[in-house]
């Protein structure tokens, strides 16, 4: 009856341990999503995991939030048949690993006010333990460097 009951605890901590330790990055930290801020560095030094999720605030119909490919990224361009994000509080789960690209179509926003934002997700499994000291939201580290094996592609 007892290991019955540990395997019950067992299943639901594994089905929910991925969400409870999932971080939130609030993109652009307190200036949120907008011109002329610097995306790139905000994003260096951060480790973003399979699970965790990006959100992107904004004044809603000021600016949105395009999911794009490397090329996309570089021209600025999102492609034809895609949809934005645009309820200025978007929030995407990062569910897979490698390069992820996102830019705002508004107008010229990526192009000439640097409106963009590339970041790298590894997998959950490099995901640090967290310390009962530290919060998830400051989760910064050194990249590990990366194994042959990821094979990750811009």
């Amino acid at each position: 009856m007892i290991s019955s009951w540990l395997f019950i605890i067992l299943a639901v901590l594994a089905t929910f341990a991925p969400s409870i330790l999932a971080t939130d990055y609030v993109v652009g930290d307190d200036k949120g999503w907008t011109i002329n801020f610097d995306y790139q560095a905000w994003a260096r030094g951060k480790m973003l995991f399979v699970g965790d999720n990006l959100v992107f605030n904004y004044p809603k119909g000021v600016h949105n939030v395009y999911k794009v490919n490397g090329t996309g990224f570089q021209e600025c361009s999102a492609p034809l048949d895609s949809v934005p994000l645009t309820s200025g509080k978007d929030v995407i789960n990062l569910a897979t690993s490698g390069r992820k690209w996102y830019i705002c179509g508004v107008s010229r926003h990526c192009l000439d006010a640097g409106q963009k934002l590339a970041i790298t997700v590894f997998p959950s499994s490099f995901a640090p333990s967290p310390s009962p000291t530290s919060e998830k939201s400051d989760r910064k580290f050194s990249a590990p460097s990366p194994s042959p094996t990821w094979g990750y592609s811009n």
